[in-house]
């Protein structure tokens, strides 16, 4: 498929075929896409961990899982969660940090969980990028050292649904302009 049909069909999925393992090849080129990302200065900012044993798994799912707002449930569910990690910038991507004041490895973060999801659409699996859950519990179950940021936890699996819904977006107009904002 081209690429906008790619980007259309990517969708954040929260229900998922049980019946289904992830196959570690298919994980593993989605970790490649993020290899390949960019980043600012080429700092590469982040480490995956890929949370396979089923077990850890459903703790990692415990800390996503807010009961009382009745969020993030169906990461219970998922087959494998990815966390991502976001670890110290270069020397010029730091400089750039405080010279600019933009939070560049935010910024590549996220354009690498963008790559990560894409590649997994690719690979006939869905995802949900999860923000919100207790980071100290998923830091001290994966063993994440604390002056590091657990930024965000991809859930991965094939959909139960595997037909996407129509996205619902701003129409081009509201997005862009030329010339001036």
């Amino acid at each position: 498929m081209n690429f906008l049909e790619l980007v259309n069909k990517r969708r954040s999925v929260r229900s998922y075929d049980l019946t289904r393992p992830v196959e570690p090849e298919k994980v593993e080129r989605c970790i490649e896409a993020v290899r390949l990302a960019p980043s600012a200065c080429n700092a590469q900012p982040w480490k995956l961990v890929v949370v396979n044993d089923p077990e850890l798994k459903n703790k990692v799912a415990e800390a996503a899982t807010t009961k009382w707002l009745g969020q993030n449930l169906f990461v219970k569910q998922a087959p494998l969660l990815v966390v991502l990690v976001r670890e110290s910038p270069n020397i010029t991507s730091k400089l750039g940090t405080v010279l600019k004041d933009k939070p560049y490895t935010i910024i590549d973060v996220g354009i690498a969980t963008a790559h990560f999801c894409l590649q997994a659409t690719e690979e006939g699996l869905g995802t949900c990028i999860i923000g919100w859950f207790n980071e100290p519990a998923v830091k001290k179950l994966l063993g994440i050292p604390k002056a590091k940021r657990a930024e965000l936890i991809i859930a991965i699996g094939y959909p139960a649904k595997p037909d996407a819904r129509k996205k619902i977006r701003k129409p081009v107009g509201e997005i862009r302009s030329f010339n001036k904002y």
